[in-house]
Protein backbone atom coordinates (compact mmCIF):
# COMPACT_ATOMS: atom_id res chain seq x y z
CA UNK A 1 0.00 0.00 0.00
CA UNK A 2 2.91 2.46 1.30
CA UNK A 3 4.72 1.75 -1.95
CA UNK A 4 1.89 2.21 -4.46
CA UNK A 5 1.20 5.51 -2.09
CA UNK A 6 4.30 7.41 -2.25
CA UNK A 7 5.11 6.18 -5.96
CA UNK A 8 2.17 7.79 -6.93
CA UNK A 9 2.92 11.01 -4.63
CA UNK A 10 6.60 11.22 -5.87
CA UNK A 11 5.62 11.08 -9.38
CA UNK A 12 2.61 13.96 -9.00
CA UNK A 13 5.42 16.03 -7.01
CA UNK A 14 8.34 15.79 -9.72
CA UNK A 15 5.35 16.83 -12.55
CA UNK A 16 3.78 19.40 -10.79
CA UNK A 17 6.71 21.09 -10.18
CA UNK A 18 8.00 20.63 -13.89
CA UNK A 19 4.63 21.98 -15.12
CA UNK A 20 4.35 24.99 -12.61
CA UNK A 21 8.24 26.03 -13.64
CA UNK A 22 7.50 25.39 -17.81
CA UNK A 23 4.34 27.59 -17.27
CA UNK A 24 6.09 30.39 -15.34
CA UNK A 25 9.78 30.71 -15.88
CA UNK A 26 10.27 31.83 -12.23
CA UNK A 27 11.40 30.21 -9.44
CA UNK A 28 9.79 31.50 -6.74
CA UNK A 29 6.89 30.19 -8.48
CA UNK A 30 8.30 27.03 -6.99
CA UNK A 31 8.91 28.33 -3.64
CA UNK A 32 5.31 29.14 -3.84
CA UNK A 33 3.93 25.32 -3.79
CA UNK A 34 6.06 24.51 -0.60
CA UNK A 35 4.35 27.91 0.95
CA UNK A 36 1.06 26.53 0.03
CA UNK A 37 1.74 23.04 1.68
CA UNK A 38 3.17 23.94 4.73
CA UNK A 39 0.71 26.61 5.92
CA UNK A 40 -2.27 23.92 6.52
CA UNK A 41 0.10 21.52 7.58
CA UNK A 42 2.00 23.28 10.02
CA UNK A 43 -0.76 25.18 12.00
CA UNK A 44 -2.79 21.17 11.73
CA UNK A 45 -0.02 19.29 13.23
CA UNK A 46 -0.44 19.15 16.57
CA UNK A 47 -4.54 18.84 16.40
CA UNK A 48 -4.19 15.98 13.56
CA UNK A 49 -1.66 14.17 16.19
CA UNK A 50 -4.18 14.32 19.00
CA UNK A 51 -7.05 13.19 16.39
CA UNK A 52 -4.40 10.26 15.70
CA UNK A 53 -4.28 9.19 18.84
CA UNK A 54 -7.74 9.42 19.77
CA UNK A 55 -8.88 7.51 16.61
CA UNK A 56 -8.51 4.05 15.05
CA UNK A 57 -5.47 4.09 12.68
CA UNK A 58 -6.66 2.17 9.73
CA UNK A 59 -10.46 3.68 8.66
CA UNK A 60 -8.35 7.04 9.08
CA UNK A 61 -5.53 6.14 6.52
CA UNK A 62 -8.05 5.80 4.66
CA UNK A 63 -9.75 8.11 4.70
CA UNK A 64 -6.50 10.10 4.04
CA UNK A 65 -5.84 8.38 1.14
CA UNK A 66 -9.62 8.92 -0.61
CA UNK A 67 -8.95 12.24 0.13
CA UNK A 68 -5.82 12.32 -1.87
CA UNK A 69 -7.06 10.49 -4.70
CA UNK A 70 -9.82 13.38 -5.16
CA UNK A 71 -6.46 16.01 -5.15
CA UNK A 72 -4.69 13.74 -7.98
CA UNK A 73 -8.04 13.70 -10.05
CA UNK A 74 -8.23 17.59 -9.70
CA UNK A 75 -4.40 18.00 -10.53
CA UNK A 76 -4.96 15.54 -13.67
CA UNK A 77 -7.74 17.56 -14.64
CA UNK A 78 -5.76 20.77 -14.60
CA UNK A 79 -3.28 19.79 -16.61
CA UNK A 80 -5.90 17.81 -19.55
CA UNK A 81 -5.83 20.08 -22.47
CA UNK A 82 -9.43 19.32 -22.92
CA UNK A 83 -10.45 21.11 -19.50
CA UNK A 84 -7.89 23.27 -19.70
CA UNK A 85 -8.03 24.79 -23.44
CA UNK A 86 -7.99 28.66 -23.18
CA UNK A 87 -7.61 28.95 -19.29
CA UNK A 88 -4.68 31.74 -18.45
CA UNK A 89 -2.00 30.84 -16.87
CA UNK A 90 -2.85 32.21 -13.46
CA UNK A 91 -5.92 30.31 -13.27
CA UNK A 92 -4.38 26.94 -14.01
CA UNK A 93 -1.32 27.96 -11.08
CA UNK A 94 -4.04 29.14 -8.88
CA UNK A 95 -5.99 26.06 -9.12
CA UNK A 96 -2.57 24.02 -8.74
CA UNK A 97 -2.11 25.90 -5.53
CA UNK A 98 -5.40 25.23 -3.71
CA UNK A 99 -5.30 21.53 -4.36
CA UNK A 100 -1.66 21.65 -2.94
CA UNK A 101 -3.03 23.58 -0.06
CA UNK A 102 -5.81 20.60 0.58
CA UNK A 103 -2.90 17.94 0.35
CA UNK A 104 -0.77 20.12 3.15
CA UNK A 105 -3.90 19.97 5.47
CA UNK A 106 -3.88 15.84 4.52
CA UNK A 107 -0.51 15.90 5.04
CA UNK A 108 -0.82 17.04 8.86
CA UNK A 109 -2.43 13.33 9.04
CA UNK A 110 -0.75 10.91 6.96
CA UNK A 111 2.91 11.01 9.26
CA UNK A 112 1.27 10.54 12.71
CA UNK A 113 -1.28 7.84 11.22
CA UNK A 114 1.49 5.78 9.41
CA UNK A 115 4.49 6.15 12.47
CA UNK A 116 0.95 4.85 14.81
CA UNK A 117 0.25 2.20 12.73
CA UNK A 118 3.64 0.84 11.77
CA UNK A 119 4.14 0.85 16.12
CA UNK A 120 0.83 -1.19 16.67
CA UNK A 121 1.82 -3.87 13.82
CA UNK A 122 6.01 -4.56 14.43
CA UNK A 123 7.31 -5.88 17.73
CA UNK A 124 9.41 -3.33 19.84
CA UNK A 125 12.32 -5.36 20.24
CA UNK A 126 12.75 -5.29 15.98
CA UNK A 127 12.02 -1.49 15.59
CA UNK A 128 15.33 -0.28 14.61
CA UNK A 129 15.39 -2.85 11.77
CA UNK A 130 11.56 -2.27 10.81
CA UNK A 131 12.49 1.00 10.81
CA UNK A 132 14.98 0.48 8.10
CA UNK A 133 12.82 -1.52 5.75
CA UNK A 134 9.35 0.86 6.35
CA UNK A 135 12.05 3.85 5.38
CA UNK A 136 13.72 1.72 2.47
CA UNK A 137 10.02 0.66 0.89
CA UNK A 138 9.36 4.40 0.75
CA UNK A 139 12.59 5.47 -0.67
CA UNK A 140 12.39 3.05 -2.92
CA UNK A 141 8.94 4.18 -4.41
CA UNK A 142 10.45 7.55 -3.86
CA UNK A 143 13.71 7.04 -6.02
CA UNK A 144 11.24 5.28 -9.07
CA UNK A 145 8.58 7.98 -8.81
CA UNK A 146 11.21 10.51 -9.45
CA UNK A 147 12.90 8.57 -11.83
CA UNK A 148 9.53 7.39 -13.81
CA UNK A 149 8.43 10.55 -13.17
CA UNK A 150 10.97 12.29 -15.47
CA UNK A 151 10.96 10.09 -18.08
CA UNK A 152 6.57 9.89 -18.39
CA UNK A 153 6.71 13.42 -18.75
CA UNK A 154 8.83 13.10 -22.09
CA UNK A 155 6.94 9.45 -22.94
CA UNK A 156 3.18 9.84 -21.68
CA UNK A 157 3.07 13.75 -20.90
CA UNK A 158 2.43 15.86 -18.09
CA UNK A 159 -1.57 14.86 -17.80
CA UNK A 160 -1.49 11.38 -18.75
CA UNK A 161 1.14 11.25 -16.22
CA UNK A 162 -1.05 12.77 -13.51
CA UNK A 163 -3.86 10.35 -14.75
CA UNK A 164 -1.74 7.55 -13.90
CA UNK A 165 -1.01 9.04 -10.17
CA UNK A 166 -4.54 8.91 -9.97
CA UNK A 167 -4.78 5.28 -10.54
CA UNK A 168 -2.35 4.39 -8.11
CA UNK A 169 -3.65 6.18 -4.97
CA UNK A 170 -7.16 4.23 -5.87
CA UNK A 171 -4.95 0.85 -5.84
CA UNK A 172 -3.12 1.94 -2.56
CA UNK A 173 -6.38 3.00 -0.93
CA UNK A 174 -8.09 -0.57 -1.90
CA UNK A 175 -4.79 -2.46 -0.49
CA UNK A 176 -5.49 -0.56 2.75
CA UNK A 177 -8.16 -2.47 3.69
CA UNK A 178 -5.84 -5.57 4.28
CA UNK A 179 -4.55 -4.16 6.98
CA UNK A 180 -6.74 -5.11 10.05
CA UNK A 181 -8.11 -2.73 12.14
CA UNK A 182 -6.01 -1.70 15.54
CA UNK A 183 -6.74 -1.34 19.22
CA UNK A 184 -6.84 2.52 20.68
CA UNK A 185 -4.41 2.87 23.05
CA UNK A 186 -4.98 6.63 24.23
CA UNK A 187 -8.70 6.25 25.85
CA UNK A 188 -8.90 9.16 28.33
CA UNK A 189 -11.99 10.74 27.98
CA UNK A 190 -12.93 13.71 28.28
CA UNK A 191 -9.11 15.02 28.25
CA UNK A 192 -8.99 18.59 27.08
CA UNK A 193 -7.59 19.40 23.65
CA UNK A 194 -5.30 21.84 25.00
CA UNK A 195 -3.79 19.87 27.70
CA UNK A 196 -3.41 16.64 25.25
CA UNK A 197 -1.69 18.84 22.51
CA UNK A 198 0.60 20.28 25.76
CA UNK A 199 1.49 17.23 26.49
CA UNK A 200 2.75 15.80 23.10
CA UNK A 201 4.83 19.55 22.93
CA UNK A 202 6.34 18.58 26.51
CA UNK A 203 7.42 15.53 26.19
CA UNK A 204 9.36 16.60 23.25
CA UNK A 205 11.17 19.77 24.18
CA UNK A 206 11.73 17.51 27.78
CA UNK A 207 13.68 15.23 25.56
CA UNK A 208 16.97 16.63 25.01
CA UNK A 209 17.98 13.11 22.45
CA UNK A 210 14.51 13.92 20.55
CA UNK A 211 14.91 17.26 20.33
CA UNK A 212 17.94 17.72 19.31
CA UNK A 213 17.51 14.47 16.09
CA UNK A 214 14.61 16.92 15.24
CA UNK A 215 16.23 20.46 15.25
CA UNK A 216 19.06 19.04 13.27
CA UNK A 217 16.96 17.29 10.80
CA UNK A 218 14.97 20.57 10.69
CA UNK A 219 17.38 22.78 9.77
CA UNK A 220 19.38 20.69 7.14
CA UNK A 221 16.15 20.14 5.48
CA UNK A 222 15.00 24.00 5.79
CA UNK A 223 18.48 25.23 4.47
CA UNK A 224 20.18 22.18 2.37
CA UNK A 225 17.09 20.99 0.35
CA UNK A 226 17.44 21.01 -3.38
CA UNK A 227 14.70 19.19 -4.46
CA UNK A 228 12.50 22.14 -4.83
CA UNK A 229 14.93 23.76 -7.23
CA UNK A 230 16.05 21.30 -9.25
CA UNK A 231 13.55 21.64 -12.14
CA UNK A 232 15.54 25.12 -12.27
CA UNK A 233 19.47 23.27 -12.48
CA UNK A 234 17.31 21.02 -15.30
CA UNK A 235 16.09 23.05 -17.39
CA UNK A 236 18.44 26.61 -17.32
CA UNK A 237 21.72 25.56 -15.40
CA UNK A 238 22.92 22.09 -16.63
CA UNK A 239 20.48 21.67 -19.48
CA UNK A 240 19.36 18.40 -18.94
CA UNK A 241 15.68 18.17 -19.67
CA UNK A 242 12.81 16.25 -18.11
CA UNK A 243 14.60 12.75 -18.83
CA UNK A 244 17.73 14.22 -16.73
CA UNK A 245 15.40 16.20 -14.46
CA UNK A 246 14.05 12.67 -13.15
CA UNK A 247 17.58 11.70 -12.99
CA UNK A 248 18.43 13.76 -10.50
CA UNK A 249 15.42 13.16 -8.76
CA UNK A 250 15.59 9.92 -8.45
CA UNK A 251 19.72 9.82 -7.52
CA UNK A 252 18.74 11.44 -4.15
CA UNK A 253 16.23 8.37 -3.17
CA UNK A 254 18.89 6.18 -4.44
CA UNK A 255 21.33 7.18 -2.57
CA UNK A 256 19.01 6.66 0.57
CA UNK A 257 17.95 2.98 -0.48
CA UNK A 258 21.63 1.91 -0.71
CA UNK A 259 22.44 2.88 2.88
CA UNK A 260 19.18 1.83 4.02
CA UNK A 261 19.61 -1.60 2.73
CA UNK A 262 23.29 -1.47 4.44
CA UNK A 263 22.16 -0.32 7.38
CA UNK A 264 19.92 -3.83 7.96
CA UNK A 265 23.12 -5.48 8.57
CA UNK A 266 24.99 -2.41 10.27
CA UNK A 267 23.92 -1.65 13.57
CA UNK A 268 23.11 1.95 14.39
CA UNK A 269 22.58 1.41 18.22
CA UNK A 270 26.60 2.07 18.80
CA UNK A 271 27.26 5.93 18.94
CA UNK A 272 24.14 6.30 17.63
CA UNK A 273 24.28 10.43 18.23
CA UNK A 274 27.98 10.65 16.59
CA UNK A 275 26.81 8.69 13.98
CA UNK A 276 23.44 11.12 13.09
CA UNK A 277 26.09 14.03 13.46
CA UNK A 278 28.18 12.62 10.79
CA UNK A 279 25.45 11.90 8.60
CA UNK A 280 23.77 15.22 8.36
CA UNK A 281 27.50 16.60 8.47
CA UNK A 282 28.36 14.88 5.34
CA UNK A 283 24.84 15.49 3.81
CA UNK A 284 25.96 19.52 3.98
CA UNK A 285 28.70 18.70 2.19
CA UNK A 286 27.38 17.43 -0.76
CA UNK A 287 24.80 20.07 -1.04
CA UNK A 288 27.80 22.46 -1.08
CA UNK A 289 29.27 20.29 -4.11
CA UNK A 290 26.01 19.87 -6.42
CA UNK A 291 25.69 23.68 -5.92
CA UNK A 292 29.16 24.04 -7.29
CA UNK A 293 29.21 21.29 -9.94
CA UNK A 294 28.51 22.38 -13.98
CA UNK A 295 29.18 18.58 -14.89
CA UNK A 296 25.93 16.44 -15.40
CA UNK A 297 27.21 13.09 -13.43
CA UNK A 298 29.37 15.18 -10.88
CA UNK A 299 25.83 16.96 -10.09
CA UNK A 300 24.12 13.36 -9.73
CA UNK A 301 27.15 12.31 -7.52
CA UNK A 302 26.95 14.56 -5.17
CA UNK A 303 22.69 14.02 -5.19
CA UNK A 304 23.42 10.59 -4.54
CA UNK A 305 25.47 11.22 -1.48
CA UNK A 306 23.16 13.72 -0.06
CA UNK A 307 20.72 11.15 -0.59
CA UNK A 308 22.78 8.39 1.38
CA UNK A 309 23.66 10.78 4.25
CA UNK A 310 20.01 11.98 4.51
CA UNK A 311 19.05 8.09 4.52
CA UNK A 312 20.80 7.27 7.37
CA UNK A 313 19.65 10.01 9.61
CA UNK A 314 16.15 9.30 8.55
CA UNK A 315 16.86 5.94 10.02
CA UNK A 316 18.48 7.21 13.35
CA UNK A 317 15.75 9.37 13.52
CA UNK A 318 12.89 7.40 13.20
CA UNK A 319 14.72 4.65 15.45
CA UNK A 320 14.78 7.74 18.50
CA UNK A 321 11.48 8.10 17.75
CA UNK A 322 9.68 4.82 18.35
CA UNK A 323 12.52 3.64 21.10
CA UNK A 324 11.52 6.90 23.16
CA UNK A 325 8.25 7.60 22.67
CA UNK A 326 5.12 6.07 24.80
CA UNK A 327 2.55 4.22 23.23
CA UNK A 328 -0.12 6.49 23.80
CA UNK A 329 1.42 9.53 22.85
CA UNK A 330 3.45 8.19 18.84
CA UNK A 331 0.47 10.58 17.11
CA UNK A 332 1.03 13.47 19.08
CA UNK A 333 4.86 13.16 19.09
CA UNK A 334 4.93 12.20 15.52
CA UNK A 335 3.06 15.49 14.55
CA UNK A 336 5.17 17.22 16.35
CA UNK A 337 7.86 15.52 14.35
CA UNK A 338 6.04 16.98 11.08
CA UNK A 339 6.33 20.27 12.02
CA UNK A 340 9.75 20.07 12.96
CA UNK A 341 10.94 18.01 9.97
CA UNK A 342 8.13 17.10 7.63
CA UNK A 343 7.00 21.16 7.53
CA UNK A 344 10.46 22.00 6.79
CA UNK A 345 10.23 20.20 3.44
CA UNK A 346 8.00 22.80 2.07
CA UNK A 347 9.62 25.69 4.28
CA UNK A 348 13.03 24.57 2.48
CA UNK A 349 11.16 24.46 -0.86
CA UNK A 350 10.32 27.82 -0.56
CA UNK A 351 12.90 28.88 0.71
CA UNK A 352 15.54 27.08 -2.03
CA UNK A 353 12.82 29.06 -4.44
CA UNK A 354 13.22 32.24 -2.41
CA UNK A 355 17.03 32.27 -2.43
CA UNK A 356 17.39 31.21 -6.04
CA UNK A 357 15.35 34.42 -6.82
CA UNK A 358 17.52 36.52 -5.05
CA UNK A 359 20.80 34.93 -5.06
CA UNK A 360 20.53 32.73 -8.33
CA UNK A 361 20.17 28.96 -8.09
CA UNK A 362 23.47 28.28 -7.77
CA UNK A 363 24.09 30.56 -5.00
CA UNK A 364 21.24 29.69 -3.24
CA UNK A 365 22.44 25.92 -3.32
CA UNK A 366 25.79 26.82 -1.43
CA UNK A 367 24.38 29.05 0.82
CA UNK A 368 22.03 26.09 2.01
CA UNK A 369 24.90 24.06 2.50
CA UNK A 370 26.71 26.36 4.45
CA UNK A 371 24.17 26.47 6.78
CA UNK A 372 23.65 23.07 7.12
CA UNK A 373 27.22 22.53 8.63
CA UNK A 374 27.17 25.36 11.00
CA UNK A 375 24.12 23.56 12.54
CA UNK A 376 25.89 20.38 12.91
CA UNK A 377 28.89 22.19 14.36
CA UNK A 378 26.41 23.95 16.77
CA UNK A 379 24.55 20.89 17.78
CA UNK A 380 27.78 18.99 18.56
CA UNK A 381 28.95 21.89 20.97
CA UNK A 382 25.60 22.71 22.93
CA UNK A 383 23.59 19.33 22.94
CA UNK A 384 26.28 16.93 25.22
CA UNK A 385 22.91 14.31 25.27
CA UNK A 386 22.38 14.01 21.32
CA UNK A 387 26.20 13.90 21.05
CA UNK A 388 26.74 11.10 22.66
CA UNK A 389 23.64 9.65 22.65
CA UNK A 390 23.91 5.40 22.71
CA UNK A 391 20.21 2.99 21.85
CA UNK A 392 21.92 0.16 22.57
CA UNK A 393 20.22 0.28 26.65
CA UNK A 394 17.13 1.05 25.19
CA UNK A 395 17.33 -1.68 22.83
CA UNK A 396 18.07 -4.27 25.59
CA UNK A 397 15.47 -3.20 27.74
CA UNK A 398 12.58 -3.65 25.26
CA UNK A 399 14.49 -7.19 24.41
CA UNK A 400 13.49 -8.29 28.02
CA UNK A 401 10.06 -6.90 28.10
CA UNK A 402 8.76 -8.85 25.36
Amino acid sequence: MRLLLVFGWSMQFIVIEWQVYSLTKDPLSLGIIGLMEIIPAFTMALFAGHIVDKREKRNLLALCIAAFSLISLGLFLLTWPKIVAGWSTSKILYGIYALVFFGGFLRAFFGPTIFSLIALIVPKKIYPNAATWSTSTWKTAAVLGALFGGFFISWLGVDKTLCLVFILVVLSFILTFQIKKKPILNKKVGEPIADSLKAGVTFVFNNKAILGALTLDMIAVLFGGTVAILSVFAQDVLEVGSEGFGIMNASISLGSIVTMFATTYIPISHKTGKKLLISVFIFGISIIGFGLSNLFWVSVLMLFISGAADGVSMIIRQTILQLKTPDDMRGRVSSVNSMFVGSSNELGAFESGVAAKIMGPVAGVVFGGCMTLLTVLTIGAKNTVLRDLDLRDDMNAYENED
